[in-house]
């Protein structure tokens, strides 16, 4: 395992300096939040690491895990926020505070294009071609070094991808409508734990 990888039973330890932005991932047993539990969160500084945390899903409790995602003063960025959010907040019992998505972004952005998967943008923004075959492998438990890999993946490069989004939203003058979309992302979380799936604006 690269010494940029380290894996955390149940926790983030007490002295951790993580900085004030932050990329942030789940990984969970699937996409129905009260069936498939959340497993792993992995974090990263932006520095080519990844911190991953093996939730202990007994009890899920995490408490220096759940104060930095509640911390309103550390920017979190997310690729498809929705489905983590709604599993942080089903099994952490937290909400996360400043949040930022790209794929809201990339769908904003990059309208040019119906392809805004993670894998793409790495590829687009780092120039990288990263592997999904752990994709759909099972996080429930001991975890091989390929899904730490891959789990590291979906972290390290966000500040990049993020960073590289806004400056298209930032030209395109669609910077204020994210803004907007991203005020209403925890309510879409609620609106999803109630199981309010279809688009409720919708005809």
């Amino acid at each position: 395992m690269s010494n940029n990888i380290q894996l955390h039973k149940n926790d983030l330890p007490d002295d951790l300096k993580l900085g004030n932005i932050i990329a942030v991932d789940g990984e969970f047993m699937g996409l129905n939040v009260r069936r498939d539990p959340l497993c792993l969160i992995q974090i990263s500084t932006g520095n080519l690491d990844a911190h991953i945390v093996q939730l202990d899903r007994k009890s899920y409790l995490a408490p220096n895990l759940v104060k930095i995602l509640s911390d309103e003063n550390i920017k979190k960025l997310f690729h498809f926020a929705r489905a983590d959010l709604a599993h942080i907040k089903y099994y952490l019992k937290t909400d996360v505070k400043n949040i930022e998505c790209s794929k809201l972004k990339s769908k904003l952005a990059r309208t040019f294009t119906d392809s805004h998967s993670l894998k793409t943008l790495i590829k687009e923004f780092a120039n990288v071609d990263v592997s999904k075959q752990f994709q759909t492998s099972d996080f429930g438990g001991e975890l091989t070094p390929g899904q730490l890999k891959y789990c590291s993946n979906d972290v390290i490069y966000l500040h990049k991808i993020h960073d590289e989004l806004d400056k298209i939203l930032e030209r395109e003058n669609r910077i204020k409508l994210y803004r907007e979309c991203i005020k209403f992302l925890n309510t879409r979380v609620d609106l999803d734990l109630a199981l309010f799936k279809d688009d409720i604006w919708s005809h």
